[in-house]
């Protein structure tokens, strides 16, 4: 059984999702939709996927990889462009039909979920919380329910004076401080850094970011720092690195240092909860 998917190149009305991932590769509970999409695929019995691309293909290259993490034959192409399925149909007729049953994809949205996600920030955020109960699949591993309706990755750490409230999706290496209010509707992506007495309900918190101290994020996307509201798909750049930022591109100035001071400062408050944190951390950034 051979399948055919087809990555998005590019959706204006969520261009900042693909800022720094193509869309087939961003984060969405702590996996990609061309990772989600893999699993379902051996799942169902295929054998060999083709993966068409033409945004960042290395980075699309270095999820798929050959394929073996599935049990999977698998091959990323470079197109010059976004194929529609009818265009990939007739491209790669030949080893599609060499197959009793085939399949073309169009990576927009979950398995077994037509809507697709990438029509507006509201959309999205639907879309992701429809598929909350289905993303623990079954090769992940480290993910467990803390509660019903409130799942935590491994290595993250969590204040016991946090409050979680479900629905909630906490990722791995996440950390989350005194006080925090995490939920409901609400997902922290991997390796983000709440700090004490931040409040986050009906958003989505994007790959390491910082939520700084006394935040208040709501029906938001907070990527690094940028705040988008996914109802009304107004996106706001947040120039203070106190409230929102991004922990892999720190700036080198003053006020970056004042912001790491700040981290300083929460870890020799919290030094027992952030000494494994950090070291999870790091081993993860090392890998």
């Amino acid at each position: 059984m051979n399948a055919v998917l087809i990555c998005p190149s590019s959706r204006p009305a969520v261009n900042h999702l693909a800022l720094t991932a193509p869309l087939a590769a961003a984060p969405l509970l702590g996996e990609s939709l061309v990772e989600y999409w893999l699993t379902h695929l051996a799942m169902s019995g295929y054998t060999n996927v083709r993966v068409l691309t033409n945004d960042r293909a290395e980075l699309i290259t270095a999820l798929v990889g050959t394929g073996t993490r599935w049990g999977l034959k698998a091959e990323v192409t470079t197109e010059p462009r976004e194929l529609t399925a009818a265009q990939a149909q007739i491209k790669y007729a030949r080893e599609l039909t060499a197959s009793s049953s085939h399949e073309v994809i169009v990576l927009d949205h979950f398995p077994g979920r037509p809507q697709s996600l990438f029509a507006s920030y509201n959309d999205l955020f639907a879309g992701v919380f429809e598929w909350l109960p289905h993303a623990r699949m079954p090769d992940r591993v480290g993910v467990h329910e803390l509660r019903p309706g409130i799942w935590i990755g491994s290595h993250s750490r969590i204040s016991p004076d946090a409050q979680l409230h479900a629905p909630c999706w906490i990722g791995q290496s996440v950390y989350v401080g005194a006080r925090a209010t995490v939920g409901p509707m609400t997902a922290i992506e991997d390796r983000a850094f709440i700090e004490p007495e931040a409040e986050i309900s009906a958003s989505l918190i994007g790959t390491d970011t910082f939520v700084g101290q006394f935040a208040v994020i709501q029906d938001s996307f907070a990527l690094g720092n940028t705040l988008i509201n996914w109802k009304s798909n107004v996106a706001t750049v947040v120039s203070d690195s106190f409230l929102l930022s991004a922990l892999r591109r720190p700036a080198l100035s003053g006020h970056a240092e004042s912001l790491f001071g700040r981290l300083a400062e929460i870890y020799s408050r919290n030094k027992d909860d952030l000494q494994m944190f950090w070291k999870h951390f790091l081993m993860n950034k090392e890998g």
